[in-house]
């Protein structure tokens, strides 16, 4: 199932970042409202004193997918009061330098666990993130 990308006449919002020093400086918002330090984790020789790239991306990816979740519910008249999204970003060596990989998995209380797996695989096809990524870096959903 693949969508077509949007036109610019069809962009609702634009979220501006600039980065400073690339991983081991500041990444911050136009508006200012994030304005973070980056560094490389420890497991990769950073002092992980700031945030990383990945946290930020996994940040982004589960409350993405969590509204994509709440879409799907509705749709399907489920309950999912107090459900949580969690996504796993990690970051390794590859062919042609490093690459990602992503877990996501949700805890979704009101639904029994074949629900909860058919919700989570239709918001992984209307999550915004999950097309972004699809063929080109692994997402598990567990």
């Amino acid at each position: 199932m693949s969508s077509s990308p949007i036109s610019r006449t069809d962009v609702l919002y634009t979220a501006v970042a600039t980065a400073e020093n690339g991983r081991d400086g500041r990444v911050a918002t136009e508006d200012g409202r994030l304005d973070v330090v980056v560094n490389p984790p420890k497991e990769m020789g950073g002092s992980g004193e700031g945030t990383n790239p990945e946290q930020l991306f996994a940040a982004g990816y589960s409350a993405c997918f969590q509204g994509a979740l709440g879409v799907v519910a509705r749709q399907e008249k489920a309950d999912i009061t107090g459900s949580t999204v969690t996504a796993k970003v990690g970051i390794g060596k590859n062919d042609d330098g490093f690459g990602l990989i992503v877990e996501i998995s949700a805890r979704i209380p009101n639904v029994d666990a074949d629900t909860a797996r058919t919700l989570l695989e239709k918001a992984h096809q209307v999550c915004p993130y999950s097309k972004a990524t699809r063929g080109n870096i692994s997402v598990t959903l567990v």
